[in-house]
């Protein structure tokens, strides 16, 4: 009998159904993993760009992490950058690299960029960027005296490099110098006319002196050779004229593993002038950056999904946090946490 007690005391327990653990909580863009997404996504973008100057990481404007099975995640990133005083070409470790400056015209930078995060190690699948200088108008708003950025092409600008680099070669004792791209350059009126620039050059198989006999000989260095450099210069005209030139070379850098800076071209020899052909008309290097890996699998695509990065949906996110939290109530002197994106501004905003 108190078997039989017991059975049914044991039937009419009530069952517990296991309850499924709860999803993990997104990402923030401010959060230790998506900064370190986005510190790689950076320098990825440096080791690939060819052109201008280095980027920092200002912004992440969005993340998204897409789980593909245990320890395997794939990661989207929006993310705003700014341009440096560092050139493509210097081997100055980015962290050491400083912002260019709001009154100094800077340039933004937008990226793109799909990783897979395997094992705990990131590796860039996919990548789109591209950048553009502030507006004329927000730069005076601010600095009414700030020159601007001018046309790589202007005139005034290709006669202030083509002098410069020609003047450093007449009394440089060391290798003759050739350009490969004017980087930047601006044009200031008043209360002087002053013309600023700043280019990349490379050393040639020729000293200065040689290349007074045949200039058409020197040929830049090979690759296990090559010695890049940079040079500024200023050049006055009115009131005055002065000429001031400055150029580094910063030593053969043997190249990583990782795929980095490369010039194809010969560079340009300017010792007869520099024609408008030759630069395009441009105030600044556009971050043009479009990478997709091949090797990626099918449950990896390398395509971004129109609704993983979008400006949008990101400012939907923002005010519905924000909407929810005001149809809590909360006690007086309350502040509700930000929403996870966009992040943090670690510079300024353009």
């Amino acid at each position: 009998m108190k078997a039989l007690i017991a059975l049914i005391l044991l039937v009419q327990l009530p069952i517990h159904k296991a309850v499924p653990a709860a999803p993990p909580a997104p990402l923030g863009c401010d959060d230790p993993e998506s900064e370190a997404a986005a510190e790689f996504s950076v320098n990825y973008i440096n080791s690939r760009s060819h052109h201008g100057y280095k980027f920092t990481l200002n912004r992440i404007e969005n993340i998204r992490k897409i789980s593909q099975g245990p320890n395997n995640d794939i990661v989207f990133l929006e993310l705003d950058l700014l341009e440096t005083t560092c050139p493509i070409l210097s081997p100055t470790p980015l962290e050491n690299c400083t912002v260019r400056s709001f009154a100094q015209h800077a340039v933004e930078g937008d990226c793109d960029v799909k990783l897979q995060k395997l094992d705990g190690k990131f590796s860039v699948l996919a990548s789109k960027c591209h950048s553009h200088a502030d507006s004329s108008e927000d730069v005076l708003q601010v600095c009414p005296d700030c020159p601007l950025l001018a046309s790589l092409n202007n005139t005034e600008v290709l006669t202030a490099v083509t002098t410069a680099l020609n003047d450093h070669n007449s009394k440089t004792t060391d290798a003759y110098l050739r350009l490969l791209e004017i980087g930047r350059a601006n044009i200031q009126y008043a209360p002087a006319h002053i013309v600023s620039v700043e280019f990349a050059v490379a050393a040639t198989n020729c000293s200065a002196e040689d290349a007074k006999d045949n200039v058409e000989a020197c040929q830049l260095l090979p690759d296990d050779q090559s010695n890049f450099g940079f040079c500024k210069a200023t050049m006055v005209k009115q009131p005055s004229q002065d000429l001031s030139v400055d150029c580094l070379l910063y030593g053969h850098q043997v190249p990583t593993s990782d795929p980095g800076v490369t010039y194809s071209h010969p560079g340009y020899d300017i010792s007869a002038g520099l024609g408008p052909a030759v630069v395009q008309g441009f105030i600044n290097h556009n971050l043009r950056l479009s990478h997709n890996n091949p090797f990626a699998s099918e449950s990896s695509s390398s395509e971004f999904p129109s609704s993983a990065l979008s400006a949008k949906s990101v400012a939907k996110r923002a005010v519905a946090v924000v909407a929810q939290h005001d149809k809590v109530p909360h006690p007086v002197g309350f502040v509700p946490p930000p929403p996870p994106c966009p992040g943090k501004i670690r510079h300024f905003e353009i």
